[in-house]
């Protein structure tokens, strides 16, 4: 299953997901304005997938500001709301995944104890939830083992890994290929876009250098059911993205 990202106007994602049978992933509630008024906002991103003619949902998390390993216990209180509020915004649309970040930023925090105190936030934030995929996705994170680490501590059934191959390729030393062999099996989705490993320029696939058909088989080997969002942010480079997945086999 193949996920557009909502970086799109909606007569675009209306154009794109009926022409080529995507699914959207959106990032209204990754914004915590949209969490504060979260009833009116669930309501009215309900009116705009119907316009859209789009049942198939992903939901991106909230991410600015917070950090799921905090020492601070407001810091931490408040992120385990926000996941909260998007958690539950993903089960009032029929969302199937919800994406968070790491929210790892290097030189800033220590990885000294980082996976258990951020397994244990996953572990304490799934209690009691069922039916939505939560993943994990790497963002600015530098090194592979403490995501593998968290991934093996977090014991739920629905809990995994969103694999962003753009951010791994610009954000750490550790070749994307390596990226995907230690990950593969826990990898549920995929952030698909493309960059030259100098910034996240989140491009259309075959822009950058990343060896996108290498990594999507080595993944699907480890997880038939993964699926993917595309997270390109101009329509013409979605729209060449889907036809590149298309035409290698992945839709």
């Amino acid at each position: 299953m193949v996920y557009i990202s909502h970086l799109l106007k909606d007569e675009d994602m209306l154009r794109l997901t009926q022409e080529y049978d995507c699914g959207i992933e959106s990032i209204e509630f990754s914004v915590a304005d949209n969490l504060d008024n979260l009833p009116q906002n669930i309501y009215s991103y309900r009116r705009r997938l119907e316009k859209m003619e789009c049942e198939k949902l992903t939901i991106h998390g909230p991410f600015l500001d917070l950090n799921p390993m905090s020492y601070d216990s407001l810091a931490l209180e408040n992120t385990f709301i926000r996941y909260e509020q998007a958690y539950q915004a993903a089960k009032a649309l029929g969302a199937k995944k919800i994406v968070y970040h790491t929210c790892y930023i290097p030189r800033v925090y220590l990885l000294i104890k980082w996976a258990d105190r951020v397994a244990d936030f996953y572990k304490k934030f799934l209690e009691n939830k069922e039916g939505i995929e939560v993943l994990m996705e790497n963002v600015q994170d530098p090194e592979i083992a403490p995501i593998l680490q968290v991934a093996k501590k977090v014991d739920h059934p629905d809990f995994g890994l969103c694999l962003d191959i753009g951010h791994a390729n610009c954000y750490s030393k550790s070749s994307v290929m390596k990226w995907t062999a230690n990950l593969a099996p826990y990898v549920r989705h995929v952030h698909v876009h493309d960059n030259d490993g100098t910034a996240d320029k989140h491009l259309g696939i075959g822009m950058g250098n990343i060896p996108v058909k290498e990594v999507l088989e080595q993944i699907i080997r480890g997880n038939p059911k993964a699926t993917m969002t595309i997270e390109c942010s101009q329509t013409q480079h979605v729209e060449d993205s889907i036809k590149w997945l298309k035409q290698n086999g992945f839709m």
